[in-house]
């Protein structure tokens, strides 16, 4: 059985074709169907996820194709509302794909819990007391673990910050934690509760807040990019592939120039990326925070992903935090959130973080081509016109 993610014309089927086909290559059943027609979620589901439920907000879930990832092919599923975002997450893998597909590596799995103690009265003293005392807290960390550490996870080390501001008399404490498969919030929250008091005994402060970060910077995933010129044509009548990679190039430029720019070229990423953390059940908002923060960590605000022209073809460059997991959390009661893992056939946390990766990147370069080439507005609008009841002719971006 074929798991390409090359299907051509597949924009064109209908619904039911398109239904059938992934069935097929995702392996799916008739009750995994069913899920596509109601939300994947059932109502007593959404009442144990949520305080306070009286029913469920659907959003349409689509597959994008063409992707290929470290030589493997992926139906990418994407949850959103926007027009356009998966004919041209597709369009994009398609013209990816004519220079090998996306390359892609992603860290170990190491989320940070963060200890605050204040009115540290010595804060040298202090955090030499506890780096001294860095087995010891390391292994309190695990001892209320045990189901991660059996797993192979668990803490792996401890940072001190003297975070001044407001009070110089703070320590910051950073757990680092492998959380494997998982996302890790409520294992990284967890430890950094248990260690707290032996933290306040060791710097002689008072315990402050204890949490994750959500500035996964220990947690990054990088994907790069070759596309040759000649897929970067299109079959109508337009400028040729070396124009249209150097207009690419001078957009990403605009961006790393200016911080104004970089916020909106960073949106068109998490288009990409956030349509396929909230398909799969992960924290969409905790991936957002952490990608802000990261774009501005040297003090001015910069672009997650930029392209260059290196000799005959165009070169993007994406590195992000992505802390994704493929066990626990609302994975636990979303059947929804399984059936895109299992359309994904992603089989760690690891390898969907690189597939998120490259859908971020795939939708930039996608965005990109368009102003760099007939503008935003043409592909984006005729869809939506479709969306709301007004066929219209099919935008360049839409092809899959």
């Amino acid at each position: 059985m074929s798991h390409s993610s090359r299907i051509p014309e597949f924009r064109r089927w209908s619904r039911e074709a398109r239904r059938r086909e992934l069935a097929e290559r995702a392996e799916l059943n008739s009750d995994d169907l069913v899920l596509l027609d109601t939300g994947g979620i059932a109502a007593a589901d959404a009442d144990r996820m949520v305080e306070n439920s009286v029913g469920i907000y659907a959003l349409p879930l689509g597959v994008a194709l063409n992707f290929q990832v470290n030589q493997r092919d992926y139906l990418v599923p994407m949850a959103i509302e926007e027009p356009s975002v998966v004919a041209a997450a597709s369009y994009a893998a398609r013209m990816v794909r004519a220079g090998g597909g996306f390359s892609a590596t992603a860290d170990l799995p190491v989320m940070i819990a963060q200890i605050e103690l204040r009115e540290v009265g010595d804060p040298a003293a202090a955090r030499a007391r506890i780096e001294a005392a860095r087995a010891e807290i390391l292994a309190l960390a695990d001892s209320c673990q045990a189901i991660l550490v059996s797993v192979g996870g668990g803490a792996r080390d401890l940072e001190v910050r003297h975070v001044t501001g407001s009070t110089q008399n703070r320590l910051v404490v950073h757990l680092h934690v492998n959380c494997r498969d998982a996302m890790g919030a409520n294992s990284v929250n967890t430890m950094a509760e248990t260690v707290a008091p032996r933290l306040a005994e060791l710097s002689g402060g008072r315990v402050g807040l204890r949490i994750l970060s959500n500035l996964a910077d220990r947690r990054l995933v990088r994907v790069s990019a070759s596309v040759p010129f000649a897929a970067l044509t299109s079959h109508r009548a337009g400028p040729a592939g070396h124009e249209v990679a150097e207009g690419i190039a001078a957009a990403s430029r605009f961006a790393e120039d200016d911080p104004y720019r970089a916020a909106t070229h960073n949106k068109g990423i998490m288009n990409g990326v956030d349509a396929v953390v909230m398909a799969t059940g992960n924290d969409w908002r905790g991936v957002e925070a952490g990608a802000h923060a990261y774009a501005a960590r040297d003090g001015r605000y910069r672009p997650l992903a930029t392209w260059k022209v290196e000799g005959e073809s165009l070169m993007g460059r994406l590195e992000m935090p992505m802390a994704v997991g493929t066990v626990g959390g609302t994975l636990q009661v979303h059947p929804g959130a399984r059936l895109a893992l299992r359309i994904l056939r992603v089989s760690s946390a690891a390898e969907l973080a690189m597939v998120i990766g490259a859908a971020g990147l795939g939708q930039n370069l996608a965005a990109l081509r368009a102003l760099a080439t007939e503008g935003i507005q043409r592909g984006h609008m005729n869809l939506h016109k479709r969306a709301v009841g007004d066929p219209s002719p099919e935008p360049k971006g839409a092809r899959s």
